[in-house]
C-alpha cells in the first residue's frame, strides 16, 4: 500500500475492536455484504431514545438498519436496575449489568449501536414528575444532548410520547427528552462544557414518537400505571403546543415485510433479539410471518428538512411509509448531501462527494452482488476516493463545525468500505488465549482453541493465538499486532517467524505480560448505595458506553490494490457451557486476590452474643497470606487473624470468624474483611453476573458485612421450609433471625412429610419460576388445614390458594416507599405477636411499598393494612390472612425482599410475625 493511503488510514479515529467473536448468520458472507452495500449508499441516520432495556422498538431499528442501511443508534437512559429478574438472584446494579448485556445481545439482531444514560432505574414510577425529581431534568437532558452531539443523527425517534399513555413515569421522561433534545443539542448555550475535543452542536432534522399504544378514546386517555382515565392532552415539547386528541399516525413503516436476503421479516428478526432479554420476559416466543407496521407521529421538522417537499398528501392518499421522505419531511440521504454540512461548501468537496455517490450508484445498479474479487476491484477506486477526500477535509481550512460533521460521516463510510471489502475478499481475524508456545507450522489450515481461564491478573504472563485468513491471493497481510486498553501498555512479543504476507492463513503466537497497573475489567459506572438514583462515572470519556473497553485486542492490516483494510477483535477465551458447548467470551482482567463475605448483611443477636462471619478468598494462582477483620471500636473477633493457602487458582474454603459485638444502639455497623498477600492488601471481591448463555461480566464489591441490632423476636422452635423465588435473598434474613430454613423444591413438596415443618414460605414470583409448584397446591392446602402456616410472598400472576383471590389484570403496586400504611386491625395476632407492629415499622423503606396487591379476595380472608400512592385507590390487598382448618394462610405483597437486605428494622419485625403465626406468643430470649 502506498504511504499516502496508509497515512490516511492511520489518521482515522481508532474504532472499537469487535467484541463478538462469532457474529449472527445475518452478519456473515453475502448477507452481510448486501447490507453493507446498502449502508454505503446512504447517509441516513437515526437515534431512538427509551427509558429501559426492552422498551425499544426493535422491529423499527431492524427495518431501518438491515432493510434500508440507516445508521441506527439506541440511547437507553437506565440499565433496568429496578426491574424484576426471572433468571437469577441478582438485583439492583447487578441486574443492571445483566440487562445491559441482554440488550447488547438484542442489539446484534437490531443492527443498532448501543448508548446509555447515567440514570438508575429506581423501580416503577407512576408519574413523570417523580422520575424528574429523582433524576433531575438537567442530568437526563445532558445525557441525551451528549449522545446526539456525538452521533449526529438526522432523526430522533422515541417509543414513548411524554404523556400518561406511556404509563411508567420513566417512560414519560424518555418521551419528553426525545423531543427536548431536538432543540437543545443545537444550542451552543446548552451544556457548553460538552463542546470540546471535536464535539459540536448538532441540529437533528425531524423528531417522531410512536403513536400511543394505550387507548385514546372519547373517554380520554388511559394510564396503565394508575389504571385510570384522564382527558386527552398531549404536549409538543418542541413547539409548546397541546393536542387534545389522539396524535395522528403520520408514518407507517412496513416492518413486517419479508427481506428476501435475510430470509425473515424484520419483526421476526427483532423479536428473536427482544427475546434475549430473558430477565424480564423469560424469552419471547417466535413471531409468525405476516404484515405489520410501526406507526409514528411527527412532532417537529427543522427548516433544512422542509426544502423541496413532496406534493401534499390528500385525505385519500395512503399514510407515508418513510421517516426521511414524506409530505412534511425531505432529508437528503445521498452521499452528495453531505456537502450541506459545510458552510459554503467548496467545489472540491461537492465534486468529490458527487464522484463517490456516482460510483456507488453504478456499482449498486449491477447488484445483487456476490462476494468476490471482481466486485472488490470495482469498489476499491471508490474507497480510494473516499480516503483522499477525508484527507483533504482534515487538512482544509473549513471551520471546526463543518469538519466535525464531515469527518464523522466520512469515517463511517471508510469503516463500511472496509467491512464490504472484508466480506468480498474473505478476510478474517480472531484472537484467543492459548496454551500454545509456538507459531503454527507452514500449511496450517485451521484448528480449535483450548478452554482457558477467562481472566488474567496484573503482572501475569500468558499467550495469545491470533488467526488471520485471506481467501484470495490478491490481498496481502501487512502486519498483526496487539493493543492494550487499560492501565499501562502491556508487553507483547511475537514468537517464531513473521507471518507470510500472501499465505492463506497466519497464526502467530504472542507472548504477553500484563501491566502491573492494569485496571480490573469492571463497570465504569458505580453508586455508593441503591438510594442514589444515578451513577457516578469513573472516566468522563466513557460516559454513554455499555462498559469500559475490554483490556486487549488484536489487529490485522491487509492491503488490496494498494488500499489498507484493518480488522480488529477483542482477545477471547474459550469457555464451555452445558447445553451449548464451546463459546468465546472476551478476556478480562481481575486482581490477583479477591475477598468476600457471605452474607453481606445480617441482624445482630439481641443478647449481644457472638455471631459468625464467613470469609472466602479467591486467588488467580497459587498464593498464601492472611485474612483479618476491620471491626468497629470495642468489637473483637476470634481468631484475630487467619492464614490462607492455595496451591492453585480458586476459592478457599470459608474462613470462619466469631465476632463479639459491642453494639449499644440500633445504628448500622460495618465489618470489612481484608486479605494480605504479596505485600498488598485486598478488601474487595467479584463475581460473575450472568446466567447460562449470557456473556458474563464481573461486579466488584467491597468485602463488607453490614450489621444492625433489630428488636425482632421469633416464636421458639420454628422449623421452616422455603421455596426459592427469583432474586430471592429472604432465606439469609430468616437465618439472621436465628433459624436456618430448609430450601425446598416443588418435588420436595410433593414427596416430603410436610408435617416436619411449622412454616412453609413461598418466595417472590415462585409460582411463575416453577410451573410445577401449582400442581402441589393440594398438599400445601392440606398442610395448612392440619395446622401449618403458609406464607406466600408477592407473585406476578394468578396462583392457587385455599380460598379464592385475584391480583387483577393490572397488578396494583404502591411505588412510594413513604406512602402511609394504616393498620386495619391492630389487635390481630399477626400484628401483635411476637412483635407489636405499628405504622413506624414502615419507616425507612426503600424503592417501593409493594407489588401485586390483591384486587379481590374471599370473605374468609382478613385484610390487615391499607396503603396507596397519591391519587391511587386504597390498597387493602397487601397483607391478608385466612385460617382454613387449623392453620394459617398469609399473602404478603409488601416488598420484604427489598427491605431485608437493607436491614430495614420493620421488615424483620413483620417477617418474624408472619413466620410465628399460629404459634404461641412466647418469644426467644
Amino acid at each position: 500500500m502506498n504511504a499516502q493511503q496508509a497515512a490516511a488510514l492511520a489518521s482515522l479515529p481508532k474504532t472499537d475492536p469487535a467484541e463478538t467473536a462469532l457474529p449472527l448468520p445475518e452478519d456473515r458472507g453475502e448477507t452481510a455484504l448486501a447490507q453493507t452495500l446498502k449502508r454505503l449508499d446512504t447517509t441516513a441516520s437515526l437515534m431512538m431514545i427509551v427509558a429501559h432495556p426492552d422498551d425499544e422498538d426493535g422491529a423499527l431499528l431492524t427495518y431501518l438498519s438491515r432493510g434500508l442501511g440507516v445508521r441506527a443508534a439506541l440511547l437507553t437512559l437506565t440499565r433496568g436496575e429496578g426491574g424484576q429478574n426471572a433468571m437469577s438472584a441478582e438485583t439492583y446494579d447487578a441486574l443492571g449489568i445483566i440487562r445491559t448485556n441482554e440488550l447488547l445481545r438484542a442489539g446484534e439482531f437490531y443492527g443498532a449501536k448501543q448508548l446509555w444514560g447515567t440514570e438508575a432505574d429506581f423501580g416503577f414510577s407512576k408519574t413523570q414528575e417523580e422520575a424528574f425529581t429523582k433524576w433531575g431534568h438537567d442530568r437526563v437532558l445532558y445525557d441525551a444532548v451528549l449522545a446526539v452531539r456525538r452521533e449526529r443523527p438526522q432523526i430522533i425517534v422515541s417509543t414513548f410520547i411524554g404523556a400518561i399513555t406511556d404509563g411508567h413515569g420513566q417512560h414519560q421522561v424518555s418521551g419528553e427528552i426525545a423531543q427536548e433534545v431536538f432543540k437543545a443539542a443545537a444550542d451552543p448555550k446548552v451544556f457548553p462544557e460538552q463542546l470540546k475535543e471535536g464535539i459540536e452542536p448538532w441540529q437533528p432534522l425531524a423528531v417522531y414518537s410512536m403513536v400511543p399504544f394505550a387507548p385514546v378514546t372519547e373517554q380520554g386517555m388511559f394510564d396503565y400505571a394508575t389504571g385510570k382515565w384522564a382527558p386527552a392532552k398531549f404536549h409538543n415539547y418542541v413547539t409548546g403546543e397541546w393536542l387534545t386528541n389522539a396524535p395522528s399516525t403520520d408514518v407507517k413503516l412496513p416492518v413486517g415485510n419479508l427481506d428476501a436476503t435475510l430470509g425473515r421479516s424484520y419483526v421476526q428478526i427483532a423479536r428473536e433479539g427482544w427475546g434475549e432479554q430473558k430477565s424480564q420476559n423469560g424469552g419471547a416466543n417466535p413471531t409468525l410471518s405476516g404484515p405489520a407496521t410501526a406507526n409514528y407521529h411527527l412532532w417537529a421538522v427543522a427548516p433544512a428538512a422542509q426544502e423541496n417537499l413532496y406534493a401534499g398528501r390528500n385525505s385519500s392518499a395512503p399514510v407515508a411509509t418513510d421517516l426521511f421522505h414524506n409530505d412534511e419531511v425531505n432529508i437528503d440521504t445521498g452521499i452528495e448531501g453531505l456537502a450541506r454540512l459545510a458552510n459554503a461548501a467548496p467545489a472540491w468537496l461537492s465534486n468529490g462527494l458527487r464522484e463517490i455517490g456516482s460510483g456507488l450508484r453504478q456499482l449498486e445498479s449491477k447488484c445483487p452482488c456476490h462476494a468476490g474479487l471482481p466486485v472488490a476491484q470495482e469498489l476499491a477506486p471508490i474507497y480510494r476516493q473516499t480516503l483522499a477526500l477525508r484527507q483533504r477535509v482534515e487538512a482544509s481550512d473549513l471551520d471546526a463545525k463543518s469538519k466535525a460533521g464531515l469527518l464523522l460521516e466520512l469515517d463511517v463510510k471508510i469503516d463500511e468500505f472496509q467491512a464490504a471489502l472484508k466480506d468480498l475478499l474473505g478476510l478474517d481475524l480472531i484472537a484467543f488465549r492459548t496454551n500454545e508456545n509456538r507459531a503454527q507450522p507452514a500449511g496450517f489450515r485451521g484448528g480449535t482453541a483450548d478452554e482457558m481461564p477467562d481472566s488474567v491478573a496484573p503482572d501475569e504472563s500468558f499467550r495469545v493465538h491470533v488467526h488471520a485468513a485471506q481467501a484470495t491471493a490478491s490481498t496481502r497481510l501487512e502486519k498483526i499486532w496487539l493493543e492494550s486498553y487499560t492501565g499501562d501498555a502491556w508487553k507483547s512479543d511475537q514468537t517464531g517467524s513473521a507471518p507470510e504476507p500472501t499465505a492463506p492463513t497466519a497464526d502467530p503466537i504472542f507472548s504477553v505480560r500484563v501491566s502491573s497497573n492494569a485496571e480490573a475489567t469492571a463497570p465504569y459506572f458505580t453508586r455508593p448505595n441503591i438510594e442514589q438514583p444515578y451513577y457516578d462515572i469513573a472516566r468522563p470519556e466513557w460516559r454513554g458506553r455499555s462498559f469500559a473497553p475490554y483490556p486487549l485486542a488484536a489487529w490485522a492490516e491487509f492491503s488490496f490494490d494498494g488500499l489498507p483494510i484493518r480488522l480488529g477483535g477483542v482477545v477471547q477465551v474459550l469457555q464451555r457451557i452445558t447445553g451449548r458447548g464451546g463459546v468465546y467470551q472476551p478476556l478480562i482482567v481481575t486482581p490477583a486476590i479477591g475477598v468476600s463475605v457471605d452474607p453481606d448483611a445480617r441482624t445482630l443477636p439481641l443478647d449481644g452474643s457472638a455471631f459468625p462471619v464467613r470469609v472466602t478468598v479467591h486467588t488467580q494462582a497459587a498464593a498464601e497470606g492472611t485474612v483479618e477483620l476491620s471491626l468497629p471500636p470495642g468489637w473483637r473477633s476470634e481468631p484475630s487473624q487467619a492464614q490462607f493457602l492455595r496451591k492453585n487458582a480458586g476459592d478457599t474454603d470459608p474462613i470462619l470468624f466469631s465476632v463479639t459485638p459491642d453494639a449499644k444502639g440500633t445504628e448500622a455497623y460495618s465489618i470489612i474483611a481484608v486479605a494480605h498477600a504479596g505485600g498488598r492488601a485486598y478488601e474487595s471481591g467479584w463475581h460473575n453476573v450472568d446466567y447460562a448463555g449470557l456473556r458474563p461480566y464481573n461486579q466488584y464489591k467491597r468485602a463488607e458485612l453490614r450489621v444492625r441490632k433489630v428488636d425482632a423476636r421469633l416464636a421458639p422452635g420454628l422449623r421452616i421450609g422455603y421455596v426459592m423465588g427469583t432474586g430471592d435473598l429472604v432465606p439469609d434474613a430468616i437465618e439472621g433471625l436465628g433459624v436456618t430454613p430448609q430450601l425446598l423444591t416443588p418435588a420436595d413438596l410433593a414427596s416430603n412429610d410436610l408435617s416436619s415443618y411449622n412454616v412453609v414460605v413461598i418466595g417472590i414470583r415462585a409460582y411463575s419460576a416453577h410451573s410445577e409448584l401449582a400442581k402441589v397446591e393440594p398438599r400445601l392446602d392440606d398442610f395448612v388445614r392440619q395446622g401449618g402456616t403458609l406464607v406466600v410472598q408477592y407473585q406476578s400472576g394468578t396462583f392457587p390458594a385455599p380460598l379464592p383471590l385475584t391480583i387483577g389484570r393490572f397488578a396494583e403496586r404502591v411505588v412510594d416507599e413513604q406512602a402511609p400504611v394504616k393498620l386495619l386491625d391492630p389487635s390481630n395476632s399477626l400484628l401483635t405477636s411476637p412483635n407489636k407492629i405499628t405504622p413506624a415499622d414502615f419507616d425507612g423503606w426503600v424503592e417501593e411499598r409493594g407489588h401485586s396487591f390483591l384486587e379481590s379476595w374471599d370473605p374468609g380472608y382478613t385484610a390487615l393494612t391499607e396503603t396507596a400512592d397519591p391519587g391511587q385507590d386504597p390498597q387493602r390487598g397487601g397483607l391478608v390472612v385466612a385460617h382454613p382448618g387449623k392453620g394459617t394462610y398469609i399473602y404478603v405483597a409488601y416488598a420484604l425482599h427489598r427491605q431485608l437486605p437493607e436491614l430495614v428494622p420493620g421488615s424483620y419485625r413483620l417477617l418474624a410475625n408472619l413466620l410465628s403465626a399460629g404459634r404461641s406468643a412466647k418469644t426467644t430470649p
